[in-house]
C-alpha cells in the first residue's frame, strides 16, 4: 500500500513538473514595420556580355589553341 501511495504522488509530481516546463508562444504585433533593406547589385549582363566573348575566343576557328 505504501508504495503505491509513492508511486501515485511521484506520478502526480511528475505531470504537475511536465505540465509546469511547457513553453508560451506569444505572437504580438511590432511597433515599428518591417524593412527589407534591397541593395542589391545586378552584375548579369556584364558577365553574359564576358561569356559571350570568352565563347567567341574559344572557338575552334579562332585559332587560339
Amino acid at each position: 500500500m505504501y508504495q503505491y501511495l509513492i508511486r501515485i504522488f511521484s506520478a502526480t509530481v511528475l505531470l504537475l513538473a511536465v505540465t509546469a516546463c511547457t513553453p508560451t508562444v506569444k505572437v504580438t504585433v511590432p511597433d515599428k514595420p518591417i524593412t527589407i533593406n534591397l541593395n542589391v547589385k545586378i552584375q548579369q549582363e556584364i558577365r553574359v556580355k564576358i561569356d559571350n566573348d570568352l565563347d567567341k575566343l574559344m572557338t575552334k576557328d579562332s585559332g587560339l589553341f
